[in-house]
């Protein structure tokens, strides 16, 4: 069958089953079926077996479901309350005023959780109706909250970074430290916009928020910053283990959820309906991603078969686009699959596909994982399928259009990271660099 062919046949396989709302797990089994169906491979039950045990079976996917544990046991703790107490009083005064803790809270619970919506959802609880009370405007009330609750899939421990890292077969550690500072550049964009905004529309601020925070003396602010210190202490207990090169990715996850169980049992969160509910979640969620995962390796091992990703990265050579034009096509290819596919699914689905592409134009996988993470940020808060504002929508009932059009600018702010990101590529290699040289 001609290469043309059997693209179209595939493609429209996958796009029918997606469409049919099927899991995109089983989605991506049958298109992997049907590809070696018409290669006439008469194994397929053995490589089916042989291939979804090699990729599920593996210790460095051990950390997944550790780290997402750790997430669901903090998300039923008090944290995203006291992380609006802890930070409130500091930010009472910069242009934004308490927008900031939007901004600020979801880059702290970020570095504690892995996930996205989980981010947001859990930061919004308490900010929404804080906010929403002291006359903010919606607009960039939501708006803060669906783009920095993307900072989840970026700032370490990420669980799209842990998908990537074992698609692509890149370490782990090294893409966690890859992600610290492109994480803070989004933050200083976030904030930086914020400002703006705000000296921009200050009749649609809030006069003063409430007298509590505006006569606070420095001290008061000092000892209100104490609620900060347990989980700042957790994420230096973790990310400080992998940085220093105590534990590796999998050992620090460990040690993240025996640090969330001390501080939910301190923080009086602990109990066994909490225990048994971060457990099942963690277990639904896992399962899920690793489904996905094996569905993925099966196919990519079926595309090995027909030899399309072999003759795209052949096309790709003979147009001769640069590193950079491959960049931009990749953009626009990811973007309008974040129409349709939610981040884990965009990484896993497009792994065996483009990574002969991006190797074969000596892109550095390194930095491809940390531009593939942006990428999948931008499909976060997009419709139909953004996750992020389908959890605003939940807390606030308000259309989803419309909340897609509050978090619009930071759409951009993430198009602009890229583009940075693309200029400067030290931005995302220069730190485990530094880190391997120590």
């Amino acid at each position: 069958m001609e290469m043309t062919h059997l693209i179209i046949i595939l493609g429209a396989v996958l796009l029918v089953s997606l469409l049919s709302g099927i899991w995109v797990a089983a989605s991506l089994f049958l298109v992997g079926f049907v590809a070696l169906m018409l290669n006439d491979n008469s194994n397929i039950g053995l490589v089916m077996a042989t291939t979804t045990w090699g990729a599920s079976a593996t210790w460095t996917l051990a950390a997944l479901p550790l780290f997402i544990w750790m997430g669901e046991i903090l998300f039923r703790t008090k944290l995203s309350q006291d992380l609006f107490h802890g930070l409130a009083p500091w930010l009472n005064k910069v242009p934004g005023r308490l927008l900031h803790v939007n901004i600020l809270g979801c880059t702290i619970f970020a570095a504690v959780s892995g996930s996205s919506a989980a981010t947001a959802a859990t930061i919004g609880k308490i900010t929404i109706p804080e906010l929403e009370k002291r006359g903010y405007p919606m607009k960039m009330m939501l708006g803060t909250l669906a783009g920095s609750g993307t900072l989840g899939f970026l700032i370490p421990p990420s669980i799209i970074l842990i998908v990537y890292g074992v698609s692509a077969e890149v370490s782990i550690s090294r893409l966690f430290i890859a992600g610290v500072l492109p994480g803070a550049m989004l933050v200083v964009l976030f904030m930086g916009y914020t400002m703006i905004w705000s000296m921009l529309n200050k009749d649609k601020f809030p006069e003063e928020d409430d007298e509590e925070l505006t006569n606070m003396t420095f001290g008061q602010k000092l000892y209100a910053t104490r609620r900060l210190f347990p989980v700042m202490g957790l994420i230096l207990f973790v990310l400080g283990s992998i940085y220093a090169g105590f534990a590796t990715a999998t050992e620090a996850a460990a040690l993240g959820v025996f640090g969330a169980l001390i501080l939910s049992l301190v923080t009086g969160n602990l109990s066994l309906q909490t225990f048994k509910e971060s457990l099942l979640g963690a277990t639904r969620t896992s399962c899920m991603i690793t489904f996905i995962i094996a569905g993925a390796a099966f196919l990519s091992l079926a595309m090995g078969f027909t030899g399309i990703p072999r003759a795209l990265a052949e096309s790709i050579s003979v147009m001769g686009l640069t590193p950079t034009q491959l960049i931009i096509v990749l953009t626009l290819f990811f973007m309008v699959l974040g129409f349709f596919l939610d981040g884990i699914s965009m990484v896993v689905l497009t792994t065996s596909i483009v990574l002969p592409m991006v190797e074969s134009s000596g892109i550095n996988l390194l930095w491809f994982g940390i531009y593939v993470v942006l990428v999948v940020e931008m499909s976060q808060i997009t419709p139909p399928v953004g996750f992020n504002l389908f959890v605003m929508q939940g807390l606030t009932k308000i259309n989803i259009l419309k909340i897609a059009a509050y978090a619009l600018p930071f759409f951009f702010l993430l198009l602009t990271a890229i583009v940075l990101l693309t200029v400067f590529p030290g931005i995302a290699t220069w730190l485990p660099q530094l880190m391997t040289q120590k």
